[in-house]
């Protein structure tokens, strides 16, 4: 089996091209952070390649910039071509079956603003921070996530068909 699943940040905006049969493709790279810190307490990051097909490929092209935040479902694939002085290249990169929009980094800056939380503040700068990428926290299991959905919906058993 060969299934990758990936959230991260573009290190860069994707580039677009098309092949001969006019087949969209789209390229980026994704900083993905460690779950581990390194011996001197810095949280590294893996700078991974994804490759984007068709109408998503547009899609990445059309919504997407450097910092935008995103979760890559695809597979692992390996390839080689010949350099220039004759020598045998791989490169190893994520091809993207799925690829949702999670946020940009304007977009997590401006909620950070609102909150009244000042980010430069709150997490402490790494070589690999990309887009002020927050740290995970705790889930708050006594909060109701629906509290400001809207109007409540009653479900009764008796209303059931069968």
């Amino acid at each position: 089996m060969n299934k990758v699943v990936l959230i991260g940040r573009l290190t860069r905006d994707p580039e677009l091209r098309y092949t001969g049969s006019n087949t969209p493709v789209a390229t980026f790279s994704l900083a993905v952070n460690r779950n581990f810190q390194n011996q001197n307490g810095e949280r590294e990051a893996d700078f991974i390649n994804i490759v984007v097909w068709r109408k998503q490929a547009e899609n990445c092209k059309n919504f997407l910039t450097q910092g935008s935040q995103v979760a890559v479902e695809g597979r692992i694939q390996t390839r080689t071509y010949d350099g220039q002085d004759g020598q045998k290249r791989y490169i190893t990169e994520v091809v993207a079956d799925n690829v949702e929009f999670l946020g940009s980094k304007a977009s997590s800056e401006n909620s950070n603003n609102t909150k009244g939380s000042n980010k430069k503040n709150d997490v402490e700068p790494t070589p690999y921070d990309f887009g002020d990428m927050p740290e995970p926290k705790g889930t708050d299991v006594d909060s109701n996530p629906f509290a400001d959905f809207g109007s409540s919906i009653e479900i009764s058993d008796d209303e059931l068909p069968f």
